[in-house]
């Protein structure tokens, strides 16, 4: 079977984003999404140093989140001025109170059920609270940040729902929960998510506003947000993925296509609109992206290694499910151990996309991007 997706080799360049401290590095090919800053396609050569063992962690963000790498603790006991997991949690019961808050019980009824049985079921919640260190970073008040992150898990949540749907990857599991539509049925599943998709803009808008941000940094955040998520972002990477299952010719630029707009475009969304709503300037703005970027595709190299390694009761989700759709994947591509030291390389880049940054506010994103790197579902 081949993909009838045409990837258009216009989109790789060659160069380097990296200042003069990078020059040493070799270039890489780097495959450019329209609007936004490139990330690296090349497989690194170097070995990856990983602990020979790993102890859970407690959950940090909700019961269903059960374990965390022991880097993350040792960050924690190496910075005692910065405790990583107590500030997960604080930022995920705000998230959470927020998300009850914003979404509530009404008329119709079920619909209301519907979207709050996914909304609320737990998740790691990394992308609100990705836009609220965001805003943090570059100075802004954390209430102008909240309904923004509230506004993003939405939008995720509603990819979730869509995603789990038969016509799609036809998912009964998500979060150690039945699917929304295997719950409520796939009309009101389908309706559930769309309900999010717009709700999500209006929450973005009024809000937002109401926090005492600018309507000009309003309408540029809701820009973000509708760019990532439409037919040049999640959408796009969605289309093309389901155009490519089964597919034997999905080599690694078009891999890198489908995750950089499937998975990164959102991530790279909340960081950059955390930015924005908190005041950042173009170029706090610009290296967040950066930043964003690497650890979105980050995040779905990982996922893609813990699908082929991991069971279904550890990942509370259906193990495996990328191999038997005949999936193309960064492991099925490149192996298990390449893919593992391409993930360490993207966790490297991110963090050195931050220098320049205040280190001391700094540290929740390099600590979520080692979360994000050493997580185990």
């Amino acid at each position: 079977m081949s993909s009838s997706f045409n990837f258009t080799n216009p989109l790789i360049h060659s160069s380097s984003v990296f200042t003069n401290s990078h020059k040493s590095k070799s270039k890489s090919s780097f495959l450019l999404h329209p609007l936004t800053s490139p990330i690296s396609l090349l497989i690194p050569s170097k070995s990856i140093k990983t602990p020979s063992s790993r102890r859970p962690l407690s959950a940090v963000l909700t019961t269903e989140q059960t374990e965390l790498q022991p880097k993350l603790e040792q960050n924690d006991d190496q910075n005692p001025s910065f405790r990583f997991k107590d500030y997960m949690i604080q930022k995920a019961n705000l998230v959470n109170q927020a998300l009850n808050d914003a979404v509530s019980l009404q008329d119709p009824l079920k619909i209301h059920e519907a979207m709050r049985y996914s909304l609320l079921a737990g998740g790691k919640r990394v992308r609100p609270v990705l836009c609220l260190a965001a805003c943090d970073l570059v100075g802004g008040p954390e209430s102008a940040a909240i309904p923004a992150a509230c506004s993003i898990e939405m939008i995720h949540t509603m990819s979730l729902i869509h995603d789990d749907l038969p016509c799609m990857d036809n998912d009964d599991l998500r979060r150690g929960k039945p699917t929304n539509h295997r719950m409520f049925g796939e009309d009101v599943a389908v309706l559930a998510g769309d309900a999010l998709l717009s709700f999500a803009f209006e929450h973005m808008a009024a809000a937002v506003t109401a926090a005492g941000v600018s309507p000009e940094r309003v309408v540029r955040a809701i820009g973000e947000l509708a760019k990532a998520t439409g037919s040049g972002g999640l959408v796009a990477g969605q289309v093309v993925d389901i155009e490519s299952e089964g597919a034997n010719d999905v080599g690694l630029e078009l891999l890198e296509y489908i995750h950089v707009h499937k998975t990164a475009a959102l991530l790279e969304a909340a960081a950059v609109i955390g930015a924005i709503v908190g005041g950042g300037s173009e170029e706090e703005i610009e290296k967040l992206r950066i930043f964003a970027r690497r650890i979105g595709l980050l995040f779905q190299v990982v996922d893609d290694i813990l699908d082929v390694t991991k069971s279904t009761e550890e990942l509370g989700k259906t193990a495996g499910k990328d191999v038997a759709a005949e999936k193309a994947t960064y492991p099925k591509l490149m192996g298990i151990e390449k893919s593992k030291e391409f993930a360490e390389t993207l966790r490297e880049e991110a963090v050195e996309a931050l220098a320049g940054f205040d280190p001391v506010k700094a540290e929740p994103l390099i600590a979520l991007s080692n979360y994000i790197a050493y997580r185990q579902r």
